[in-house]
């Protein structure tokens, strides 16, 4: 009887929330597109960076961000120090280096970059084209993620 009763609480606790956000890569992104359109937000970010951390800890634990992303958009998460190549939109993007370990990935540069700078976080929004729509490259707080994610969708 208790084990039974240890199940059905781990069962209720996965299924009424704790869900994890999708992360798609964008090799997927033309069979998803002909199976459901929707627009792509790609998460840019390094490793070192706190707010791009701060970002992940915070805004994308957010159950009603994670619900809303999983079910009305696709979302990708690129480190911009990626070492291994991606194909997306028929193209091949590459790392480059810039000097001993360290360097930053082509498709972070195409999709990342603003006023021909990049600046850690990146939030880059693509349409079902494949066009970019939208960027910001700041620290949002889950209320502001929120708010841009409800303006996307008009």
């Amino acid at each position: 009887m208790k084990k039974l009763a240890i199940i059905l609480l781990f069962l209720g606790i996965n299924s009424s929330g704790f869900s994890q956000l999708q992360n798609r890569s964008f090799e997927a992104m033309d069979s998803l597109q002909q199976i459901q359109k929707r627009k792509i937000i790609v998460f840019i970010h390094t490793d070192w960076c706190q707010f791009c951390q701060r970002m992940k800890a915070t805004t994308f634990k957010n159950q009603e961000i994670i619900e809303k992303l999983n079910s009305d958009f696709y979302f990708i998460d690129l480190n911009a120090e990626e070492r291994r190549d991606i194909t997306f939109n028929n193209q091949l993007f590459r790392y480059k280096p810039s000097g001993n370990n360290v360097g930053v990935h082509e498709l972070a540069l195409q999709l990342g970059r603003i006023n021909n700078q990049i600046v850690y976080p990146v939030l880059c929004v693509l349409n079902q084209k494949n066009e970019i729509i939208f960027q910001y490259n700041s620290y949002l707080s889950p209320k502001d993620f929120k708010i841009l994610l409800q303006k996307l969708e008009e």
